[in-house]
């Protein structure tokens, strides 16, 4: 977590515990994010990402570039990845555009327990040799880790509608 976390918005609320003192699971990072943005000047989704025109890169760490094999430029896939400057402690937050608090898990926030992001992108560019991938955009910060790849499957990817 980073060393300086913004302070508490009205109606906002930490946990009462700490939540890295319950470790379930680990967690290898496949590689990193390389984008433009810092803590500032980050888009607040994908979809403004898009909007500002700016793409972004994948590097994969050795040995993992082999699991692009099937992938080709133009395809979709779904990036996990870890929001490590995020904050881990809140239960309720109160984002700007609302007027209420609600809970982090009604968010889509970065700050939450495990602070794992999820982004629909395009490749754009593919260097399997090198393990590189070129992303149409995304929002997160440049170094962000990289969980996991998956191919977008726009038949399964999408709730089902309801009765």
């Amino acid at each position: 977590m980073s060393d300086t976390l913004p302070e508490l918005r009205d109606g906002e609320s930490q946990l009462e515990f700490d939540p890295l003192e319950r470790v379930d699971a680990e967690l290898r990072f496949i590689g990193r994010i390389h984008t433009p943005w810092q803590r500032g000047d980050c888009p607040k989704n994908v979809t403004r990402a898009r909007e500002s025109g700016q793409g972004a890169s994948i590097t994969l760490e050795p040995g993992f570039a082999e699991g692009l094999t099937g992938l080709s430029v133009g395809d979709g896939i779904l990036l996990f990845y870890w929001m490590h400057q995020a904050r881990r402690d809140l239960i309720t937050q109160r984002p700007r555009h609302k007027p209420e608090a609600q809970g982090t898990f009604a968010l889509r926030s970065p700050n939450r327990p495990n602070p794992i992001s999820l982004a629909a992108v395009r490749i754009t560019s593919l260097d399997l040799a090198a393990g590189r991938i070129g992303i149409d955009a995304i929002d997160c910060f440049d170094g962000t880790p990289l969980l996991d790849i998956k191919p977008s499957a726009p038949a399964v990817d999408v709730p089902p509608v309801q009765p």
